[in-house]
C-alpha cells in the first residue's frame, strides 16, 4: 500500500504531514507505515495499492478521471475562495511595473508544468480573458522554481498555487524580491483521491476525523480547515486551454 500528502510537502510541514498521516491510518486501521516522498506523482496516482494521495485539478479531468476516486476536497481557508476552493496568484518581480496581467502582454511567462490548473490552465485562462499573450513561455518545473524564475529575471511573470504562494511568503526569503499582481477566479481545489477499487467512504471519514484530532499548530501549520465535498462534474467542468506547444 502506498500513500502520498506531496503536493505541499514543504520541509516545513513534513512533521505536521506524517503526524496527519498516522492520525489518518490510526482512523482508518490500515495503510502503508510512513509517505511516500520519492516516488513520481504519476506513478502514484496511478497504483493500484494507494490508499490516499493529493492530485490536481487538471491530471484528474484530463487523465486520472475514471482511473481513480474522489475522497474530498481540503479547505485551506484561502481569501476570496469558497469552502475547498482555491485560485491562482500573478505574481512578478517587486519593481516590475502593471496591475493586471494584460500588463504583462508579450513578456515571458514562467509555468511550472503543463498539466497543471494553478501553474499552467488558470494563468492562461485568465490570460485568454484579458487578451494578453506571451512571447516566452518559460518551463520551469515546479511552483518554488516559477518563483524563482520570476525573481531571478528568467521570467517576467507567473500563476502560483494560492496555498503555495502563502508557504513561500511564511517560509522563503525570496518572496520580498516578489509582488502580487492579481488572482484568478476560483476553481475546485486539489482533492485527495484513492485507487479506483477502494471504498473512498472511510477514508473519507478517517480523513475528517484525523483533521479534527490535529493539535491547533499542526492545522494551522498545513492551513487545513476541513474536508469538503466537491462532485467530480464539478472538476470536469473547468475549461482546459491548448498545452505550450499546441
Amino acid at each position: 500500500m502506498t500513500a502520498m500528502l506531496g503536493m505541499y510537502d514543504v520541509p516545513q510541514l513534513a512533521g505536521a504531514n506524517d503526524r496527519f498521516w498516522a492520525a489518518i491510518r490510526s482512523e482508518l486501521g490500515e495503510g502503508p507505515e510512513a509517505l511516500e516522498r520519492g516516488r513520481d506523482f504519476w506513478e502514484i496516482w496511478r497504483d493500484p495499492d494507494m490508499v490516499l494521495s493529493q492530485t490536481c485539478g487538471m491530471p484528474y479531468r484530463t487523465a486520472l478521471h475514471g482511473q481513480v476516486r474522489l475522497v474530498g476536497t481540503p479547505d485551506y481557508g484561502l481569501p476570496g475562495c469558497a469552502p475547498g476552493y482555491y485560485n491562482s496568484v500573478i505574481i512578478a518581480r517587486a519593481d516590475a511595473p502593471g496591475d493586471t496581467m494584460a500588463n504583462f502582454s508579450g513578456q515571458r511567462l514562467g509555468y511550472n508544468d503543463p498539466v497543471s490548473q494553478s501553474g499552467w490552465a488558470a494563468p492562461m485562462t485568465h490570460a485568454r480573458r484579458q487578451n494578453a499573450r506571451f512571447d516566452q513561455l518559460v518551463e520551469t518545473g515546479g511552483h518554488m522554481a516559477s518563483a524563482t524564475a520570476v525573481a531571478e529575471g528568467s521570467a517576467d511573470i507567473a500563476g502560483i498555487d494560492a496555498l503555495t504562494w502563502a508557504l513561500i511568503q511564511q517560509f522563503q526569503p525570496l518572496a520580498r524580491q516578489l509582488r502580487e499582481v492579481e488572482r484568478t477566479e476560483p476553481t475546485p481545489g486539489l482533492p485527495y483521491i484513492t485507487a479506483w477499487r477502494r471504498d473512498p467512504v472511510p477514508i473519507r471519514s478517517a480523513v475528517e476525523n484525523a483533521i479534527n484530532a490535529l493539535s491547533r499548530e499542526d492545522r494551522e501549520l498545513l492551513h487545513l480547515r476541513g474536508l469538503v465535498q466537491i462532485p467530480d462534474s464539478a472538476y470536469l467542468a473547468i475549461p482546459t486551454p491548448p498545452g505550450p506547444r499546441s
